[in-house]
């Protein structure tokens, strides 16, 4: 059976962030998905220090803790949703401290899952925090599932973002979407690339 994998990157362990992604584990499982809702937890997270041992470590962050959890476990899953409370107009900084080691050390381990993000707020910010965070999926070859709007719900309180319709209606669909592809995808080899060109600006 397919799998995804949603992050909570709240320090909430069940507040707004995880409301929606709990409504995005709902429409999965309502298409035979398998979910898993990880949360990073509330303790501090370290970033990456740009030492490149993860190359010499088989694609392991050189800090023991839930990015190589994950790291670990990459292949159980068919896609990655990555939810985050807004933050003046931002996700959570430890999240973000979370996902660059998780990205950066994957040595492609996410290359052709699906992945999509999903932000909470009360307010504003949401489409800033959800293109940033977009950003780890473009950079690694991940499929982004769509949905009907921006994948965003609203609420100071889960209360608030139950009483949500459009946003929890966004979150389903993604869930539908999110299948869908993995459906079509599932088994399929990645394209075969020309050897990656990494070049500095000022050549």
């Amino acid at each position: 059976m397919a799998k995804v994998l949603l992050i909570n990157g709240s320090p909430n362990k069940e507040g707004c962030t995880y409301t929606a992604l709990s409504e995005v584990a709902k429409s999965l499982n309502a298409c035979g998905v398998e979910s898993e809702i990880y949360w990073i937890g509330q303790k501090a997270i370290q970033g990456c220090i740009d030492c490149s041992k993860c190359k010499e470590r088989g694609g392991l962050c050189v800090f023991e803790d839930g990015v190589n959890e994950l790291l670990r476990r990459a292949g159980e899953f068919d896609g990655v949703v990555v939810g985050s409370p807004v933050y003046y107009a931002g996700p959570n900084g430890q999240l973000c401290a979370f996902l660059d080691r998780l990205f950066y050390a994957s040595c492609g381990r996410w290359s052709g899952k699906i992945g999509a993000a999903v932000v909470s707020c009360r307010r504003g910010g949401a489409s800033a925090s959800f293109d940033r965070l977009n950003k780890y999926f473009t950079i690694s070859n991940m499929p982004v599932a769509p949905s009907q709007y921006w994948n965003q719900v609203h609420g100071y309180t889960p209360d608030d973002v139950r009483k949500d319709e459009e946003g929890l209606q966004t979150m389903r669909t993604l869930g539908q979407n999110i299948a869908w592809l993995i459906e079509h995808t599932k088994g399929k080899a990645l394209p075969t690339y020309e050897p990656r060109v990494c070049t500095d600006f000022i050549r």
